[in-house]
């Protein structure tokens, strides 16, 4: 050992702080280093899920295109019917698209939302009330169908509602 070296570590063993600072600084550096890597880890993390996700949106969106191409099929199959003027393969046509679309949706957790009964303004839109014999705020007619998909609401069902009922102007002579 050189005499500058002996004096050194002789400074350095009379010093403890020097010891603990560099202890420190070197628990530091390895705290800094290991930040950065679990920085870097979950942005490779961040970007991988985000590309599953759009992956699985768009492999569930071509399953269902899939299933629908059935339909489309028997659609072409009932126009051709039509242009042969056809009419009882036509109706029979469209009956047949019509179940094969009304199962394809409840296989995927479409269902109808229901409108006997009382207006629910969760499930249903009044566009219209109209006095009846009905009990007041009874559906009386649906205008267009609604559907869910399990528990959300994918479009109310457009309802006309029972208004109270109309008074009859009395029956005498006003002389």
């Amino acid at each position: 050992m050189t005499p500058e070296e002996v004096e050194n570590t002789e400074q350095a063993e009379e010093r403890p702080e020097v010891v603990e600072l560099e202890a420190l600084r070197a628990e530091n550096e390895e705290l800094i280093d290991t930040l950065q890597r679990v920085k870097a880890d979950f942005d490779n993390y961040r970007k991988r899920a985000a590309r599953d996700q759009e992956s699985l949106v768009a492999r569930a969106g071509e399953r269902i295109v899939k299933e629908l191409l059935p339909v489309l099929d028997d659609l072409e199959r009932a126009l051709e019917a039509a242009e042969q003027h056809e009419e009882a393969k036509l109706e029979d046509g469209v009956k047949l698209v019509h179940r094969q679309l009304e199962q394809l949706l409840a296989k995927e957790g479409v269902a109808p939302v229901e409108t006997d009964g009382m207006f629910d303004p969760h499930v249903h839109e009044a566009l219209l009330t109209q006095p009846s014999e009905s009990e007041e705020g009874s559906v009386i007619e649906v205008l267009q169908k609604g559907y869910r998909l399990g528990d959300r609401v994918l479009r109310p069902a457009r309802v006309v509602v029972a208004g109270p009922k109309q008074e009859e102007p009395p029956s005498g002579d006003a002389a």
